[in-house]
């Protein structure tokens, strides 16, 4: 079966067709809402959108079946530097570039290819089985998103919580804008760490010895800081050193940045090419010299021999000129981490700039009690202590972007710099005239926000805000669960947070799960330069949407990593062959629905085992999915589908289906398609699409599967039956269990005899005897009161199970061969005893070789007592 068939793509298709995916917010029914972490509209699935996906799906269509009004909010996010690189770069194939275009035609080149190319991503979520209400697809520049955006900005900015400022940003640039902290990645290195003198000024003989890995930036130093506990350099602070190469004086002044322990103890600061050197400058008052063009390459503030150049071109010909000085000292290698970015890969510069900022510190006192207070709640908690962190220690934000592409800033500029934010054009030229007395030409601000800033907004701006009255935002904010992977708690979840218990005093959701990331089946992330990556949509057409959904599922589990391999996604293809199997083996033996059947009425034991198993199976699933342990529900699903249903009971029944009972045919054809129905409910949320096309295929219906509520059948249950039954399973795996252990041969049958049994038991196996018999392999079962020779004994609840082996096995034989294997084992297991008790082998060995050992030494341990109680099974 593939689930990317057409008969599969008709059944999605009806599903939308008959509204089964809409939300109705004038419902009487409880709400539940969840708004999906809108993808990238550049982007495609990738198995960690099939992961975050099929989770939300999973919830969304279980909540359906349980009676909520359910909403799952669909949209994606209009990335603005991706989304601009990929236009860029179509446009570059044409030989033109966006300054030749000018900034409105570009953007209404943008918008051309959001209508053509963008939005891909949609239809491969419908692939996956995503039962979003797509009718309220939004975008996050659309219209009504955009309003909200302006609005909360303008609101903020009033509100002193939006400031411009000059400031060090991680500056890119390619791409030549700023970027966020969290849109930089750290990469290791060995680099160096060069030493150099700055001379005392009016006394060259006196220096101190300053390192850097940047000498580049010297030029723009305005002090060098040293320790006010350090005893060198006491009588230097207060006095000027002179820059090498350019001879400018700078003070010596003392600041806790410079650790005497660390280097030379003297730290060369440069406020605007240094994030920590900033802090200092602002301690000292210290001037900024800014060093670097919009393109990173030096610029006026230089001397002109190295104008032009980029810091890595100026570097080797700066330590000429400082060795040309006698200034030189030495050089040491010196591990570091280089900033690059995250789309660009070039390394980031720290470079001061006038960009606007959101005074977060103002924000995370809202944000941090909604979660102590438990209003929100994280799942699992352990998240919680790691969001506190990142609150605590929070900077400000830096919310402009130097693009064209994106939300620009509401903000214009008069004549003489003053500011006017408002929401429209019209409101700022108003508010312009109130000001200046007279209408005045205005300019607006060129900038773009942080995607992140609207995406910030999304939990509400979806649902109809800044219309209050929108029904949507009254029946579904806030939204009941988040889900999402952890590695975006900082980019996201923490500032819809803040954004929201802003903008509407209330939590954004209710409960935030946070998943695990998918890795390959070491455990290794998944990147294209290993070859390790799972295509989600080549897994779907080969094994199907299902198989792919059910082994993401299955795994996702307190936040730990999905590690995720083709032939995992094979397995549990096998899974839906399994249920798909099972089923058509039901309607070979003509079990079909029979219309007003009453579950009350089956007396069958086996029958009503089925049924309570079935009512505790949906019990239990229930539970785990109301608390997001998706891993346990899947878990107790498969468990009942294959072993339950599949290994016990089908076997079981098999005699009835071949006996001459019409009676109990009958009973347990109808329990059979009861079953199936309700079996198929438990599947639906798992696996939407072999479900819906079974549930199709298997009787004439009114209503689609996904119509259905969730099964409710504790009114049928009969634990003490289910216990009885339960205890012959049981009696059934130690038969195999003993046949198993003395090599019993699999299609010989075999006699039974039973000692010491009490009433109930004796009646319990007289009652089931057709079904022992036939799944353990028994010709004949006697009730004896003494042992046998040549007879194979297990003690079972108080009685005996004996076995005679006569012309089954050579008993001689078999002790001899197992006794073998015995010694042997043993032999290995004191050779093995003997090299990890040898401190010598243990040091030298690899870690690896040692584990292995160890758990050799376990798993043969463990052999050994099997065998010695196989012989004494055998008289031994």
């Amino acid at each position: 079966m593939n689930d990317c068939s057409p008969t599969l793509g008709a059944i999605y298709a009806k599903w939308q067709e008959k509204g089964l995916f809409d939300c109705h917010p004038e419902s009487d029914k409880p709400a539940f809402s969840i708004v999906i972490p809108p993808p990238n509209v550049t982007g495609n699935l990738h198995i960690g959108h099939a992961l975050n996906y099929s989770l939300q799906d999973a919830i969304c269509r279980y909540k359906r079946m349980k009676g909520f009004d359910v909403l799952w909010q669909p949209g994606t996010d209009h990335a603005g530097i991706a989304t601009q690189m990929v236009v860029e770069r179509m446009l570059a194939k044409e030989g033109v570039s966006r300054h030749d275009l000018g900034r409105e035609k570009f953007l209404e080149k943008v918008w051309e290819w959001k209508a053509q190319s963008g939005g891909q991503i949609v239809n491969q979520l419908k692939h996956l089985g995503c039962s979003c209400d797509w009718r309220r697809e939004r975008f996050t520049m659309d219209e009504g998103l955009s309003a909200a955006v302006r609005k909360v900005f303008v609101k903020m900015y009033k509100d002193g919580l939006i400031y411009r400022d000059k400031r060090l940003v991680n500056w890119d640039p390619k791409l030549q804008t700023a970027i966020s902290d969290l849109e930089v990645v750290q990469k290791e290195t060995v680099g160096k760490m060069w030493y150099f003198k700055y001379p005392l000024e009016g006394d060259a003989s006196k220096f101190i010895m300053v390192g850097t890995t940047r000498p580049e930036t010297l030029f723009g130093d305005t002090a060098v800081a040293v320790s006010d506990q350090d005893e060198r350099y006491k009588d230097f602070v207060g006095k000027n050193v002179l820059i090498p190469i350019i001879n400018k004086p700078i003070p010596v002044v003392t600041d806790e940045h410079a650790d005497p322990e660390k280097g030379t103890g003297a730290v060369k600061i440069t406020p605007a090419h240094d994030f920590n050197d900033f802090e200092v400058g602002k301690r000292h008052n210290l001037p900024l010299v800014n060093l670097l063009t919009k393109e990173a390459k030096l610029n006026e503030n230089v001397p002109e021999k190295y104008r032009g150049m980029s810091p890595l071109e100026a570097r080797p010909i700066v330590l000429e000129d400082i060795k040309a000085l006698g200034l030189y000292d030495h050089e040491e290698d010196n591990p570091m981490t280089i900033p690059y970015g995250d789309r660009s890969d070039v390394i980031i510069e720290p470079w001061l700039t006038d960009q606007w900022f959101v005074d977060t510190s103002k924000l995370v006192g809202a944000a941090v009690d909604a979660v102590q207070k438990g209003d929100t709640k994280f799942i699992p908690d352990s998240w919680e202590n790691m969001y506190y962190s990142w609150m605590e220690n929070i900077q400000p934000w830096c919310i402009s972007r130097q693009l064209w592409w994106g939300h620009q800033v509401p903000v214009w500029y008069g004549p003489d710099g003053k500011i006017f934010c408002e929401e429209t054009e019209e409101e700022a030229k108003a508010a312009a005239e109130k000001h200046y007395g007279a209408a005045t030409e205005l300019t607006r601000d060129t900038d773009v926000l942080d995607t992140w800033f609207s995406s910030g907004l999304w939990a509400f701006s979806t649902l109809g805000w800044p219309n209050e009255n929108d029904e949507h935002l009254k029946k579904y904010y806030p939204t009941s669960v988040l889900i999402t992977g952890f590695d975006i708690i900082f980019f996201w979840v923490a500032r819809m947070m803040m954004m929201s218990m802003y903008a509407m005093k209330q939590v954004p959701f209710k409960k935030i799960h946070l998943h695990g990331l998918v890795r390959d089946e070491k455990g290794q992330k998944m990147s294209k330069s290993k070859g390790n990556g799972i295509d989600p949509l080549e897994m779907c057409n080969k094994y199907g949407a299902d198989a792919l959904r059910f082994s993401l599922l299955i795994q996702e589990g307190s936040g730990r990593s999905v590690l995720m391999s083709e032939a995992r996604v094979e397995n549990y293809r096998n899974f839906t062959t399994k249920i798909w199997n099972a089923v058509r083996f039901c309607e070979m033996n003509e079990c079909k629905k029979v219309e007003g059947f009453d579950l009350a009425s089956v007396k069958l034991p086996v029958n009503k085992w089925i049924i309570t198993k079935l009512s505790e199976a949906a019990d239990t699933i229930a539970k785990w999915l109301d608390t997001y342990a998706f891993n346990e529900a899947s878990n107790a699903l498969y468990h009942f589908m294959w072993n339950t249903f599949c290994d016990w009971y089908l076997e079981a029944i098999k005699n009835i289906f071949y006996s001459d009972d019409e009676g109990a045919k009958a009973e347990t054809r109808a329990v059979v398609a009861a079953v199936v129905d309700e079996m198929l409910k438990l599947v639906h949320p798992f696996m939407p699409f072999v479900s819906e096309e079974l549930w199709d295929k298997t009787a004439d219906r009114k209503e689609m599967l996904m119509e259905t509520a969730w099964p409710a059948l504790n009114a049928y249950e009969d634990k003490a039956v289910a216990e009885n039954q339960d205890w012959i399973f049981n009696l059934v795996t130690t038969v195999r269990s003993v046949r198993s252990s003395v090599n019993i041969p699999a299609a010989a049958k075999i006699t039974l005899k039973i000692k010491d049994a009490t009433d109930a038991q004796h009646q319990n196996v007289e009652s089931n005897a057709a079904i022992l018999k036939s799944l353990a392999k028994v010709e004949d079962i006697q009730f004896v009161t003494e042992t046998g020779a040549g007879e194979v004994a297990q003690v079972v609840d108080g009685m005996t199970l004996l076995i005679p082996l006569a012309g089954l096995i050579d008993v001689a034989k078999e002790k001899e061969r197992i006794t073998k294997d015995l010694q042997n084992v043993q032999a290995f297991v004191e050779r093995t005893k003997a090299q990890l008790a040898n401190a010598a082998f243990v040091s030298k060995a690899p870690e690896q070789v040692v584990a292995d050992k160890r758990k050799a030494l376990a798993d043969s341990e463990q052999d050994i007592a099997k065998m010695q109680e196989v012989l004494k099974l055998l008289g031994a």
